[in-house]
This record gives C-alpha cells, structure tokens and sequence, in this order.
C-alpha cells in the first residue's frame, strides 16, 4: 500500500526490505550464535527498516487526512 499512496517512499536497496525479511533477520538475532559485527549488521539494518516502516504508516496516515478532509 504504501508505494501507491506515497510513492516517494520506498525499502528498495535496504537490507531488509519487507516484512518477511524483518522477521527472519529477528529471529536470527534472538536465536543468537552470531558474532558481533553480524549481529550489528542485522541490529543496523532492522532499526532502518522499522524507522523507514514507521515513517511510511506517518506519510500514509497524512494522506489519508488530506483525502477525507
């Protein structure tokens, strides 16, 4: 939904760029096992997706006020 409503907004090129992908990132982090640069990485990459996710619910709440108002 969100590259229909604020197609300026897009995970393309990141890390993790889907939900899907979020999860499986997580789950590797709890599961731990991995060194830490690994687990910065995914640490990293799931705090951009969740602020790129965030941001985009913000952009599609504002749209959609300007459409019903």
């Amino acid at each position: 939904m969100l590259p229909a409503l604020v197609p300026d907004m897009t995970y393309e090129d990141m890390a993790v760029a889907d939900g899907q992908a979020a999860g499986l990132a997580w789950e590797s982090l709890v599961q731990g096992g991995l060194d830490r640069d690994e687990r910065d990485r995914i640490r990293k990459a799931l705090l951009d997706y969740c602020g790129q996710d965030t941001l985009g619910m913000v952009r599609l709440a504002e749209k959609l006020h300007h459409v019903s108002a």
